[in-house]
């Protein structure tokens, strides 16, 4: 399995990284799936479910490991407090990470994913965020490494 966000990327250089990681299914686990900017428009549901498509790689959206409104103005808050802009965070705020831990991680069943990992090629779970340690799909890896031993390689861009 591997991760990747969708800042750093343009659309064609983001289907490059996952051909050359051979995905064959994206696991979006974005609450809103939509990205903010026009240099990033290609990152919106419908038209990266369509390019993926196109590229032959299967979309899954898995809301249920997304973080809530809540949890993300606590990340925010913490962003502010620093003075980092969400596009350059470099980590998660410790009270965030606690709480995205037990309340959306811990009551998830991760089975299915660990199970769709067994058909063959290699899933990625997608977030926007371009370095993993800033984004919860970092901790969604961690848990499947832990629990369930699969291998994580985080995909950034060149």
């Amino acid at each position: 399995m591997v991760t990747i966000g969708v800042y750093g990327f343009d659309g064609e250089s983001f289907l490059e990284r996952l051909r050359h990681a051979d995905v064959c299914l994206l696991l979006d686990v974005r609450q809103r799936r939509g990205v903010r900017g026009s240099e990033y428009a290609w990152a919106n549901s419908l038209r990266l479910q369509a390019a993926l498509a196109h590229a032959r790689i299967a979309y899954e959206h898995h809301p249920e490991l997304a973080p809530t409104t809540e949890l993300r103005q606590l990340q925010y808050a913490e962003d502010d407090r620093q003075g980092v802009g969400k596009r350059s965070r470099r980590e998660l705020a410790a009270e965030y990470t606690r709480r995205y831990t037990t309340e959306i991680l811990d009551r998830a069943d991760l089975t299915p994913i660990v199970s769709a990992l067994s058909i063959g090629g290699t899933a990625a779970l997608l977030c926007v965020e371009r370095d993993p340690e800033a984004c919860h799909r970092s901790l969604i890896a961690q848990r499947l490494t832990e629990q369930h031993h699969v291998t994580i390689e985080h995909l950034r861009p060149l």
